[in-house]
């Protein structure tokens, strides 16, 4: 259930309003538009919803009280029409600028970190990216240099001037990746990892919330509902291909993802085509079809020398080909960034501001 305050509503309205859904065993949890209170309304409302839509529909101050249809509260467009904007060092994501987060796989060394780093700055790139813990599907694969790696990782991004993102694999690691990193990576394989997702959840960085190789989108929006109830409504949401029948690419990338995702929720979509595709020829024009598709932005993995890289340096790119690639992502992104819109109203739904993606 969401309950609009109407525009003008005072503060002592919206705590009557408040006060009266507590009265009930449920959690008020607001949204501030441009004009408008949104109030989302948490816990399980099926026993008293008749009578407390007919008890908060003439209470001063509201305009309308509208059943929340989908299972995730916090992440739905009902909730919060309007696009959550992620700021980190400067560095906006969600806004409709392309957002575009580069680097290894794996962070392999100083200078390797610091090198690559330079390179993805001078070509364009507005997110530092590097593995320090790697989850790997081998035990004997190199499994990163750990908090060394994270020093690394801090270094270049003091250097380049970048706010930086790297992989929490569990609970006990969220403090120092937190202090190291801007914003925190939940992997494929931790999607549904709920207590890393409550942890991420209470740790005051952005998190990213990478799409399970298996999950629905249903399942996907949820498990960052976990994350945004926690206190962190600081989330994109990362589209890295899924696993399905096909074998010539190491995933499946969902590009219907991208704007089924922007007409369902308010949180920013970036897509990974390094891990969807597994090749390296295949990331610029899945980076490509992304940006087409309306994502926010996009992350790929860059590496010195791929052919030699510790991990994933079949689909890691050159700074050559990273350059190459980012110039045309802005080509794209400068003819797409007006065009892509939902053109269906959310019907059944409730919007404030008449909000849309991009």
């Amino acid at each position: 259930m969401i309950i609009v305050m109407s525009m003008g509503a005072t503060e002592q309205e919206a705590t009557n309003v408040r006060d009266q859904l507590r009265q009930y065993g449920l959690t008020p949890h607001d949204n501030y538009g441009t004009q408008r209170v949104v109030i989302a309304v948490l816990g399980d409302v099926a026993p008293v919803r008749d009578l407390l839509m007919s008890k908060l529909s003439v209470m001063p101050g509201v305009e309308s009280v509208t059943p929340i249809t989908r299972p995730y509260k916090l992440t739905s467009r009902e909730s919060h029409p309007e696009d959550t904007v992620i700021e980190v060092l400067g560095t906006r994501v969600g806004n409709g600028n392309l957002t575009i987060m580069a680097g290894p796989c794996s962070i392999e060394g100083r200078e390797m970190m610091i090198e690559t780093a330079r390179s993805v700055a001078r070509a364009g790139a507005t997110i530092l990216r590097g593995g320090a813990f790697k989850p790997r599907t081998s035990p004997y694969a190199f499994q990163g240099l750990g908090v060394e790696g994270l020093t690394y990782l801090a270094e270049a991004s003091k250097e380049t001037g970048l706010p930086t993102i790297t992989e929490v694999m569990e609970p006990g690691q969220v403090e120092v990746v937190a202090r190291h990193s801007d914003i925190l990576q939940v992997g494929t394989r931790n999607m549904q990892n709920y207590s890393l997702l409550t942890a991420v959840g209470k740790a005051g960085r952005p998190v990213m919330l990478k799409r399970g190789y298996g999950a629905t989108i249903e399942e996907w929006l949820m498990a960052a509902e976990y994350i945004v109830s926690s206190g962190n409504p600081h989330v994109i949401l990362c589209e890295r291909g899924i696993r399905t029948f096909e074998t010539y690419t190491r995933n499946t990338l969902d590009l219907t993802a991208v704007p089924l995702l922007h007409h369902l929720t308010h949180l920013p979509v970036v897509v990974d085509p390094s891990h969807a595709t597994g090749k390296r020829w295949l990331v610029k024009p899945m980076a490509l079809a992304a940006v087409a598709a309306g994502a926010d932005g996009i992350m790929v993995e860059v590496h010195p020398n791929p052919d030699e890289a510790k991990s994933d340096g079949e689909q890691s790119l050159t700074f050559d080909q990273f350059a190459d690639m980012a110039g045309a992502l802005k080509q794209i992104h400068e003819v797409v960034r007006t065009l892509i819109k939902d053109p269906f109203p959310m019907t059944g739904q409730a919007r404030v501001d008449g909000s849309s993606k991009h």
